[in-house]
């Protein structure tokens, strides 16, 4: 089975807890391939690469997140490979500067 690419925005009380981490870890620990972040106006963003089945059920994770978050909203929209060049060269999994 082919990987596929989501991404998505994670809403509610997600920022100053460690959520970036937690996706990070979450994600290396499914082998997944990506990325995540904090944007300016309060949420976290992140995309996911890798087997549908893996993919899926961490962003069903996401909508509890650590235990200090307060997930509000999940937004999940299919992503291109193109999302996937932002993260370092080498790098299986990035956590990025603030947007």
């Amino acid at each position: 089975m082919a990987d596929i690419i989501r991404h998505i925005i994670v809403r509610g009380k997600v920022q100053g807890i460690g959520y970036r981490t937690w996706i990070a870890g979450e994600a290396v620990a499914r082998h997944l391939a990506g990325w995540a972040r904090n944007r300016r106006d309060g949420t976290v963003e992140a995309v996911l690469c890798g087997p549908q089945e893996s993919v899926a059920a961490l962003i069903e994770k996401c909508r509890h997140g650590p235990g200090m978050a307060q997930v509000s909203a999940v937004d999940d929209e299919p992503a291109n490979e193109d999302m996937l060049k932002l993260r370092p060269h080498g790098e299986r999994f990035s956590i990025l500067e603030s947007l």
